[in-house]
């Protein structure tokens, strides 16, 4: 029995590490701080409770305040803009309470902003308070996300996990999904001994935590039911699969392929496909100079991944992508290029902006914990911060962890099959696909089918013949692995690039994953990464007939990985990681433009200030302006405005991109600023539409639902985090004869002829520019774009009133330097 099993590894763990576990010094006590200077911010605020208190809000003004200095931060304004990331409640104090555990071991105390510090005499006790901490100042988001979570395990087709948590929808798993969750937690003992049994007794103690504030703090009739060491499990795979996937998108590229080809025939159609994937562009930007080959766009014939018909997938296989989020960034400065000769890190996650966020502050030291950052409400360990001599951070990398397997249907003993069919075959055999009953979405039942590859999300036809849609994910059923490297990094395990890239390669979820210490800086792009077999394109669906199944994962010297380059700098903002590394099925925009190249401006010898004020100028710049418009206006110049109000707008977009493309609506009467702003917010879908409708026609729109043009991550401002960005830089460079790296296989643009694309551009611009001027007044120097638009707020709306300006960056950020090492 998989619970019996995992109860009794988790109590034997328990036994053998209390015995173990070394003591740690009492609240209070110094602990070994080797950081020069160390900071971090979390909107909206330490307690993600109602009703709000004090500390539910105030780290918004810190974090608003640094916005409109853009790169002239100071050294004090990392002082007065952040809060402290030192080790001690004393860095943001004085204590401003204690919390009252019942646990003699235990102490948890509070500093100003409601931080709170834990310290436990065993590491059992410091679980026990993360588990307290959890539920106290996270205990809204735990009752909400703890059935959810199971969903989350499981890749239930057309159920958005995390959706279920933001809406307050309600998930109950059944009992085949709690005894799938509780396999894993034996497997996990299994397969990695002593290490994974430590795992289970953590998480143990964590639930425990969890338990006891509710029984101690919460009356009878307001407690939630008893949190199990299996909803622990399940609690903590949430982070992981939600920022932590990469590809699932076979089945809609492969239909927009057969689309393609429909119209341009084979060879025709997939030179356009191939065009705008844009898997491996020479010309894209990368964290590592160093060369890393992994699912390079395949050269010859492809017999494992079969062209299906176009327009015969069912909504269900189309968008049964794997969920991921990315809009982290990190920049790493190595000693050679800092001004004091240590290593300088501003780095951290962007997690969206939710009241309660997503994760928590936390301090922790005891049992061989010496760890400062945030946790999710969900685990023991710190998952993203600092130890005594290093800090580390994670950006989503979007690997290609996850495919779409289309499954060969049958009838056992023969016959027709149709697309409801419930058999498929697999190495020679029909076999019936299994159900599942995953429990209730709402107190209606959900449940699914699965293969031996993954659950069945909808249908394909091929040559007319029907397909199950199976979605594999490498993770899927190994969600506490990964708890290992969120052990390590809180034990300081790591002593420098070395062992932390092994400790690195603990993670399956795929992360770009951020080092710095004293005298290093360096970077590792995880994940439990397939090796595909020959005859398959990573593009495109794998036939599932047993043939191309993956062959086994590549090993820790093929993750894209370095430290201490040349350069002296490390930066990355989900980009492509490495030359030679390709993108994903579900990632398009590794192009010639990317976000990452807004990072610019640094000294040549750096301070901790100068790599905040280079994250913050490049948070309110519009990438657009900065990097489409110069080349846009090329093309423009090769034909006459179509009107006087249109070459106005063009003076004003000009105006803009000199005063250095920003948003900031500096005196907050609600509009941005700048005029050229409004011009381009009106003008560029129809720009960047004018480059590639002369040849995609009506399958603009097509592409368009794969990847949007501007990629707005709000009501309002945009992410840029990935649009048609790179599409317009690489066509126009190619229409005016430029040198290009990676050319496309045409020319897009008015066909190919430059001035017909001149023209197409300029009646983009003056469409915009008519349609301000109907709406704003016929001077485009008085045109504004809204700023109120795009303020922040804070999901699900519990904390309506709060708002913060638009600006791209982290939600939580460190800025952190180290001048000593153990």
């Amino acid at each position: 029995m998989p619970s019996r099993t995992l109860r009794t590894a988790a109590l034997a763990a328990a036994s053998l590490a209390a015995l173990a576990a070394p003591a740690a010094a009492s609240a209070g006590t110094p602990v070994a701080d080797y950081a020069a200077q160390a900071y971090n911010i979390l909107p909206a605020g330490a307690f993600g409770g109602l009703p709000t208190t004090a500390n539910s809000t105030n780290q918004v003004p810190l974090y608003d305040s640094l916005t409109p200095l853009r790169k002239n931060v100071t050294a004090n304004d990392l002082k007065t803009k952040y809060l402290s990331e030192r080790f001690g409640v004393g860095s943001d104090g004085p204590v401003t309470g204690t919390d009252d555990t019942g646990r003699p071991g235990l102490t948890i105390e509070r500093d100003r902003y409601g931080v709170p510090h834990i310290t436990g005499k065993t590491r059992f006790d410091v679980d026990f308070g993360m588990g307290w901490v959890a539920a106290k100042d996270r205990g809204l988001l735990l009752r909400l996300g703890l059935g959810p979570a199971y969903a989350a395990t499981l890749d239930i087709p057309g159920v958005d996990a995390f959706g279920l948590v933001t809406s307050g929808r309600s998930f109950v798993p059944s009992a085949a999904a709690k005894a799938s969750v509780a396999k894993q937690g034996t497997d996990l003992v299994r397969h990695y001994g002593a290490r994974g049994r430590a795992v289970l007794a953590d998480f143990s103690a964590w639930k425990d935590g969890v338990n006891a504030y509710y029984q101690r703090e919460v009356a009878p009739a307001d407690r939630p039911p008893t949190a199990t060491l299996t909803d622990a499990i399940a609690a903590y795979a949430f982070i992981g699969s939600i920022f932590g996937n990469g590809g699932g998108s076979e089945v809609r590229n492969a239909d927009f392929l057969a689309k393609l080809q429909r119209r341009y025939g084979a060879r025709g159609g997939m030179r356009i496909f191939r065009d705008l994937r844009q898997v491996n562009d020479p010309e894209a930007p990368t964290s590592i100079p160093n060369r890393f080959p992994y699912d390079l766009q395949p050269t010859g014939r492809t017999p494992g991944s079969p062209v299906i018909d176009p327009g015969s997938t069912s909504n269900a296989a189309a968008a049964s992508a794997a969920t991921h989020r990315q809009a982290s960034n990190a920049l790493l400065v190595g000693p050679k290029a800092s001004a004091t000769g240590n290593g300088l890190a501003v780095m951290g996650p962007q997690l969206g902006y939710f009241y309660p966020e997503i994760v928590m502050q936390v301090e922790v030291h005891g049992g061989g914990y010496d760890a400062r950052g945030i946790a999710p409400p969900t685990m023991p360990y710190v998952l993203i911060g600092r130890g005594k001599d290093y800090a580390w951070s994670l950006t989503s990398a979007g690997n290609d962890n996850t495919d779409q397997f289309l499954e060969r249907l049958c009838v056992p003993g023969g016959g027709r099959p149709t697309r409801d069919t419930r058999s498929y075959r697999y190495k020679g055999r029909c076999r019936a696909m299994k159900h599942f009953d995953a429990g209730t979405l709402d107190g209606k039942p959900v449940s699914f089918y699965e293969t031996v590859h993954g659950p069945v999300g909808g249908t394909v036809t091929v040559r007319g013949r029907p397909y199950a849609v199976a979605t594999s994910r490498a993770t899927r059923g190994r969600e506490p692995v990964s708890a290992l490297f969120f052990k390590d990094m809180s034990e300081n395990v790591p002593t420098g690039p070395r062992s932390f890239f092994r400790v690195a390669n603990e993670l399956e979820t795929t992360f770009n994953i951020h080092y710095v210490d004293h005298k290093n800086i360096a970077y590792f792009s995880s994940g439990l990464l397939p090796r595909r077999a020959r005859g398959v394109d990573p593009s495109l669906p794998t036939l599932g007939t047993g043939r191309y199944d993956w062959r086994g994962f590549i090993g820790q010297n093929a993750h894209p990985h370095a430290a201490n380059p040349r350069s002296g700098r490390i930066v990355n903002w989900n980009n492509k990681p490495a030359p030679g590394w390709a993108a994903s099925d579900s990632e398009w925009s590794y192009g010639p433009v990317h976000r990452v190249e807004l990072f610019t401006g640094f000294p040549r010898r750096s301070r901790l200030e100068d790599v905040a004020g280079v994250m913050n100028r490049a948070a309110s710049a519009d990438l657009r302006a900065e990097i489409n418009w110069p080349v846009i206006r090329r093309v423009l110049r090769r034909t006459a405005a179509p009107s006087a109000l249109a070459a106005k707008a063009a003076d004003q977009v000009d105006a803009w991109v000199r005063s250095g493309a920003d948003r900031l609506d500096r005196d907050l009467d609600g509009k941005v600023d700048a005029p050229g702003a409004a011009v381009l917010d009106g003008a560029y879908d129809g720009l960047a539409t004018a480059v590639l409708k002369p040849v995609l026609g009506g399958l603009t729109t097509e592409l368009q639902n794969i990847q949007g043009i501007s990629n707005d991550a709000n009501p309002g401002g945009s992410s840029y985090g990935g649009g048609w960005y790179g599409y317009v830089d690489k066509d126009l460079r190619t229409e005016l004869g430029a040198r290009v790296r990676g050319r496309w296989s045409r020319r897009y643009c008015g066909d190919g002829h430059l001035r017909a694309c001149s023209r197409s551009l300029w009646a983009a611009l003056n469409t915009a520019a008519t349609k301000l001027a109907a709406a704003q007044g016929p001077d485009p120097a008085a045109w504004r774009s809204d700023a109120t638009k795009e303020r922040i707020r804070f999901a699900p709306g519990l904390i309506t009133a709060t708002t913060m300006r638009w600006t791209n960056r982290p939600t939580f950020q460190q800025a952190i330097e180290f001048n000593g090492h153990r």
